[in-house]
């Protein structure tokens, strides 16, 4: 049974890192065969897409509110993918999602960051 597992969330004070991680099991295919990506829904909006990486590593992509801080990488031997996450705002302030796209798509159950001081 496919699965993605998120880890890495937390409180962390604004300016603050943190790394979320992403553990993918049960996919047909290594995680190099997808696009993975990171959402993030934050209370009384909509999920909105926050981090993409290719397949095969090609290219990545950011949320214009995200760019220059978060960074999106993912380790085949370890079937997982990061974002890590620096200069943290209030703003950022969400449940973050793993999303894995080829022939089906898949979803992790989210883990929660908090930015507050």
């Amino acid at each position: 049974q496919a699965q993605l597992v998120e880890s890495g969330g937390g409180l962390v004070q604004p300016g603050g890192s943190l790394r979320l991680s992403c553990a993918a099991s049960g996919l047909p295919f290594s995680i190099y065969a997808y696009v993975m990506s990171w959402y993030r829904q934050a209370p009384g909006k909509e999920r909105e897409l926050v981090a993409v990486i290719t397949s095969f590593g090609a290219s990545t992509n950011y949320a214009d509110s995200v760019k220059g801080r978060f960074t999106i990488s993912r380790d085949e031997g370890k079937n997982t993918v990061y974002l890590q996450m620096n200069s943290l705002k209030p703003e950022d302030t969400a449940v973050y999602y793993c999303h894995a796209r080829r022939s089906f798509v898949y979803w992790g159950q989210g883990t929660q960051v908090t930015v507050s001081s």
